[in-house]
């Protein structure tokens, strides 16, 4: 993964800025809990910690609280499904292409997910020369966990002809710039282009003597959409001081010893969950950053849903943002 060089200094500056946040923030649930002898001003009102306008984090978030995404779906036009996220100085292009195969043998109802990860050599000079294979396998690892369901993704949608043909989805991730937090911003990117994927619909045709012929619909409108309601997005949370904070800046990273990436779905279930780094994390701490991961990742589904849907109610002709315009 990508760290940065940090002095002792600037370290003990992110940990203490999350420590005052917690401080803040506990100050003025004391206050507002009432008790006769709580502080209070000279005008008699309660004087409670104005934790919101505090810098929580060292760029003035609180602890459960996202950097500006901006996702952008079809941009890449000789796929079957698009999509480049930004999540603060993080940079992630997914393309996915709907090429048909046979199923697996232990799955011959089902089509399947492949997974392929490039971090590009401009994302950070740590991935030069085969820098970033460590990191490219480590995430597409991931992802396959992720969709090791029948939860995630429907895959018997994907069966043309059992035992015979199916759709093989290739999922290709590019690490375009690497600012902190690489997980959620491609799980977010990853679902956003499952969105945008438009699968050619298929007949079956079956002659006299029981040969069978595939046809392919002319019109790219008769298609096969799938549904993301249950893809879930990765949720990380790193562990700095006593305290855990989720989307960390590439700083905030080299600060935590320790981090959980939690898979949630829509609905708030936790899917899958793996801890990272050499720190270690005692049970409550997971207890707590678990029941974190589940509060944040409902929102973030539900600001992504809104989104994805309000960008395709514009139509083909809405404006392109961005190099790939």
């Amino acid at each position: 993964m990508a760290s940065v060089a940090l002095s002792e200094a600037e370290k003990v500056y992110i940990v203490h800025g999350v420590q005052v946040a917690v401080a803040a923030a506990s100050a003025g649930h004391i206050a507002q809990g009432g008790g006769a002898g709580r502080p209070r001003g000279q005008d008699g009102r309660p004087r409670l910690s104005a934790a919101a306008s505090e810098d929580l984090r060292v760029d003035g978030r609180g602890c459960e609280d996202y950097r500006c995404v901006e996702v952008e779906t079809d941009v890449v036009s000789n796929t079957s499904g698009s999509a480049r996220v930004k999540l603060g100085h993080t940079d992630i292009l997914v393309g996915v292409k709907a090429e048909m195969g046979t199923p697996k043998l232990e799955k011959p109802n089902e089509g399947y997910l492949e997974f392929f990860v490039d971090c590009s050599a401009n994302a950070t000079p740590e991935f030069e020369g085969r820098g970033g294979d460590d990191l490219g396998t480590e995430i597409a690892n991931t992802l396959y966990r992720i969709f090791n369901n029948k939860s995630s993704v429907d895959l018997r949608s994907l069966c043309i002809s059992p035992r015979e043909h199916c759709w093989v989805l290739y999922v290709d991730v590019l690490l375009l710039e690497c600012g902190g937090n690489l997980f959620d911003a491609i799980s977010i990117a990853v679902k956003a282009a499952l969105f945008n994927t438009r699968i050619p619909r298929v007949r079956v045709l079956e002659d006299e003597e029981g040969a069978k012929d595939i046809e392919l619909s002319d019109d790219p409108y008769d298609c096969i959409r799938l549904s993301v309601e249950n893809v879930p997005c990765i949720v990380t949370l790193c562990k700095i001081g006593c305290r855990h904070v989720v989307d960390a800046t590439l700083q905030e990273e080299a600060c935590s010893l320790a981090s959980l990436l939690v898979s949630v779905t829509s609905k708030g279930v936790v899917t899958c969950m793996r801890k990272v780094g050499k720190g270690s994390l005692d049970p409550e701490s997971i207890f707590e950053m678990m029941e974190s991961s589940k509060r944040v990742g409902k929102v973030l589904h539900v600001s992504l849903q809104s989104l994805l849907h309000k960008e395709e109610s514009l139509g083909p002709k809405r404006p392109r943002v961005g190099f790939l315009g």
